[in-house]
């Protein structure tokens, strides 16, 4: 064998060895978690939400909400192209609480696109209670257009990446679509 064969030849093996030890180590992990074993050596990451103080229940008003909304997501971290208009959507009486519905769309406009071809929307619910104390903070919730897990504020980091996936599959679907 030639010099560039042997050298081929033991780039090979070094790989399949470090594919091997990847492998079990993935294994030997998996199978700690499954047994509640080992959970110390996995560090967990403690991330301290931001929040912001909301209203109480009796000094809440829609347009209060609305920017209470905007001053808690002031908080997050995103690429300052980004821009959000925030509008009241309804309100919902239900037996024990009265909901305050409100939608935040987000898009990235250009100056050659000025108006943006896909939009995100964040939809916010801001929940007063009937049988609370009205001292109480309003309670404050959100989900994700197309996306089913509620978030709480000072529980979730928010990612900027979620409003570009939405975009995303928005822009993919419409260039699917052929008139």
């Amino acid at each position: 064998m030639d010099p560039e064969e042997l050298y081929i030849a033991a780039l090979k093996e070094k790989a399949c060895e470090l594919v091997e030890t990847a492998i079990r180590n993935a294994q030997d992990s998996l199978r700690s978690l499954q047994t509640g074993q080992g959970e110390e050596s996995i560090p967990e990451q403690e991330y301290e939400g931001t929040n912001i103080p909301w209203l109480s229940c009796q000094d809440f008003t829609v347009e209060l909400g609305k920017k209470q909304i905007e001053d808690y997501v002031s908080t997050w971290e995103f690429h300052e192209s980004w821009l959000y208009c925030t509008d009241f959507l309804r309100e919902e009486d239900t037996e024990f609480n009265k909901l305050f519905h409100y939608r935040m769309r987000w898009s990235i406009p250009t100056c050659r696109k000025p108006i943006p071809r896909a939009t995100a929307c964040v939809y916010f619910t801001i929940k007063i209670s009937k049988i609370k104390p009205p001292t109480q903070p309003v309670e404050v919730y959100f989900v994700f257009e197309s996306n089913s897990l509620v978030h709480r504020p000072g529980q979730t980091r928010f990612r900027e990446k979620w409003l570009k996936d939405i975009i995303e599959s928005k822009l993919i679907l419409m260039n699917s679509i052929t008139f």
